[in-house]
């Protein structure tokens, strides 16, 4: 079976090949990324991982893309929300080209929020009849060290929008695994779809203390007003579709009543997930810079 994964040295796309990688698999499996240096350069220590150039921008190439790949693995790159013009052309290949079973990474919630490109995307892969899974995780542990890390350092501070709001926890390396158990045997996940979560829910004033916790200092979470976050982040640089995304991602659910836990990551991996906690201890150098 061939196994294509786009989006391959992502933050989530790389813990997909860690853990596909180490598996003991017999499967053939492509890593999928227009940038063919850095493409070379995340997948040195993974040589069992072929190459595969794969533009999501690139439509017309879909179809050489494609060809003789069994599976794929599929992610939303940031900068795409035309749903039609990239994702329909790629579904319709993939019912050319004899694709046998897609797996997307959605977002947990995306069945009751029709306004993220992700719920059009399970939309047109259930239409298409293509076998599929869906996997939604819930907020990425990962935000702290990425996305929140500059005022985590520099400021001691988180700055989001998020007020009161509950978020549900996941390490993207758990996601990482699960990907992994389910490209491998796809078809004990035909059409399902899973939520992931590590089974605790916190706002991020509990986040913060977690966090300050772990790392021996005092990271204060700061709730500003839309304007004033927004005004700062672009001083500080951002482009705005992406402070878009940051309030569509944090300031948003506190409108929307919190999603339940799911214990779905656990019963596929048979382990507990990780916690916010030991995720901070194991990230822990990484905030002290």
């Amino acid at each position: 079976m061939r196994i294509l994964i786009t989006g391959a040295t992502g933050n989530v796309g790389i813990e997909v090949i860690k853990s596909i990688d180490a598996s003991g698999h017999s499967h053939q499996v492509y890593a999928g990324l227009r940038d063919v240096k850095k493409m070379e350069i995340a997948l040195d220590p993974f040589p069992n991982i072929q190459q595969r150039v794969f533009d999501f921008d690139k439509t017309d190439h879909f179809h050489t893309y494609l060809k003789d790949m069994d599976v794929l693995f599929l992610l939303r790159p940031p900068h795409i929300s035309d749903v039609d013009k990239h994702f329909r052309p790629l579904i319709e290949t993939a019912i050319k080209v004899g694709t046998k079973h897609i797996v997307f990474l959605s977002v947990q919630g995306v069945e009751k929020s029709s306004v993220i490109p992700h719920h059009k995307i399970e939309k047109l892969i259930q239409q298409s009849g293509l076998p599929f899974t869906f996997l939604r995780p819930g907020y990425f542990m990962q935000n702290f060290s990425t996305t929140l890390r500059k005022d985590i350092v520099e400021k001691n501070r988180v700055f989001l929008p998020a007020g009161k709001a509950k978020f549900n926890l996941i390490d993207v390396k758990d996601v990482g695994e699960v990907a992994a158990k389910v490209l491998i045997n796809p078809s004990e996940h035909r059409n399902k779809a899973y939520d992931l979560t590590n089974g605790e829910q916190m706002d991020f004033e509990r986040m913060c203390a977690v966090l300050s916790k772990g790392i021996g200092r005092k990271i204060d979470f700061v709730s500003p007003n839309l304007l004033s976050f927004f005004f700062q982040k672009r001083k500080e640089g951002m482009a705005t579709p992406f402070i878009l995304v940051m309030i569509m991602l944090h300031y948003l659910p506190r409108f929307q009543k919190s999603p339940p836990t799911s214990d779905w990551a656990e019963k596929l991996f048979g382990r507990k997930p990780t916690s916010f906690a030991e995720y901070v201890e194991r990230e822990r150098r990484g905030f002290l810079d």
